[in-house]
């Protein structure tokens, strides 16, 4: 399992995160028809590709702005868990955690049985909380 997480601008914090199981490519940019879509003035609209090879990750630059980890404008280079890559050299920063099948085990091991989730409670409700307000998804009850 791989997690993309926005971080804010300013102070580093989550803002959105994105989980994906073992795909075999992430794409990121302003397109719609990328798994994670950015909307920013100096992101591409194919801006980069985590891309699965093996039991390992590579990162894929394709944006003409560039992708930066720790301030160096890469084209091509493994993904290392925790590692933070940025969009352009003033866009958007991404941290990405890379979670190994044998972690994940392990941990669901360790924890046992978990509570149920929300959708596993009640699989028909599909709500959204705006501004702490409860509003369902049109056509439901």
């Amino acid at each position: 399992m791989i997690t993309l997480t926005l971080l804010h601008p300013l102070q580093s914090v989550p803002v959105q995160s994105w989980t994906f199981e073992p795909e075999s490519v992430i794409r990121i940019g302003r397109s719609t028809d990328n798994e994670v879509i950015l909307y920013s003035a100096v992101v591409s609209r194919h801006h980069v590709e985590l891309r699965r090879n093996g039991s390992n990750w590579e990162i894929v630059s394709l944006g003409a702005n560039g992708t930066y980890i720790e301030g160096k404008r890469i084209t091509q280079m493994p993904v290392e868990d925790g590692m933070i890559i940025r969009l352009a050299s003033s866009g958007p920063k991404i941290q990405i955690h890379i979670e190994e099948e044998t972690t994940k085990a392990k941990l669901k091991a360790a924890l046992g049985k978990r509570s149920p989730s929300r959708q596993e409670l009640d699989p028909t409700k599909k709500e959204t909380f705006i501004n702490s307000q409860n509003t369902q998804t049109e056509g439901e009850e």
